[in-house]
């Protein structure tokens, strides 16, 4: 019988959780996995923090390594690398399941993975596409990404799911960072596009709550056919199929961008950049193809 095996055999049947860092996210987690009658056993560098967890049935412990020995499953999530290293230096990590949703780069992931492993652990990241009030609440739609072990996922999916819906992007450990900051880099992206519509609009009779609902409406509309086309685009290298709006189009419209930015006095400096790599790939490329030349200016080397 495996160690896993009998820690599912405990008196609640489910999987007992060792749980590093309880800040916002962390207390979130650890909640959800309590309401869900998994054994909990928790650490946090400032001690008070677990109090009200401990109220609730965790079990608090008196030092990382200490946490560690109490479950199979660990799970860390500190502020960052640095942290989750120092954190488990002292701690026995053969045989234990190493889950960290920490925050860190693709490159971070995979060293803590070779990390994992020479200390006889198997090894899982994460990275959580959620904020704390969306754990533990299905239908708010977050998620977890996660890569490395396979085999860890598929014996620990179940109990990972408990805070928030769990997708596995492969045996390469650095995929869920880079899957995560990805994702939140097209946000920002997004976020930048929006802030300088509505500095457009800011000087002008123009009620912003208003706007929100057009500008909301008009880039859920372009976002989904622009993307998937990009994706397609990439993976045929077929730049013009099914071009509705072609790049020398699209550059011959972008004096007028930037000649209303100035009018309304609105500093370009958010869509600059991006007009400047269409001119680019326009000088370099076909006429006829659309946006996802843009992508490869941007991956160094090319």
């Amino acid at each position: 019988m495996t160690a896993n095996t009998r820690e599912k055999t405990s008196t609640s049947g489910k999987t007992p959780v060792t749980l590093l860092g309880l800040g916002a996210m962390g207390t979130a987690l650890a909640r959800t996995w309590l309401a869900a009658d998994h054994p909990l056993t928790v650490w946090n560098r400032t001690p008070g923090r677990a109090a009200g967890l401990v109220g609730e049935g965790a079990k608090p412990a008196a030092g990382a390594a200490e946490a560690v020995a109490a479950s199979t499953l660990v799970v860390v999530c500190l502020l960052d690398d640095a942290s989750v290293g120092e954190a488990l230096a002292e701690a026995d990590l053969a045989g234990k399941d190493l889950v960290n949703i920490t925050t860190t780069t693709p490159a971070q992931a995979r060293a803590r993975a070779e990390w994992a492993r020479e200390r006889g652990a198997r090894y899982l990241d994460g990275g959580i596409m959620a904020v704390p009030p969306m754990i533990g609440v299905p239908e708010a739609g977050g998620y977890v990404f996660y890569s490395g072990s396979t085999e860890l996922f598929e014996e620990h999916g179940e109990t990972l799911a408990v805070p928030a819906g769990t997708r596995y992007v492969g045996e390469d450990a650095g995929h869920a960072a880079l899957h995560d900051v990805a994702l939140l880099s097209a946000m920002y992206g997004m976020v930048a596009g929006a802030s300088h519509a509505f500095a457009l609009i800011r000087k002008e009779d123009i009620d912003p709550v208003a706007f929100a609902p057009l500008l909301v409406e008009w880039v859920t509309a372009m976002a989904g056919p622009s993307i998937t086309q990009t994706g397609e685009h990439l993976a045929s290298g077929a730049l013009t199929k099914d071009v509705v709006s072609t790049l020398a189009m699209q550059v011959a419209g972008v004096p007028t961008f930037l000649t209303t930015a100035e009018e309304q006095g609105v500093s370009p400096e958010l869509i600059s950049p991006f007009f400047e790599l269409m001119r680019r790939r326009l000088a370099l490329g076909d006429g006829e193809e659309g946006l996802t030349g843009v992508v490869d200016l941007l991956v160094r080397g090319n």
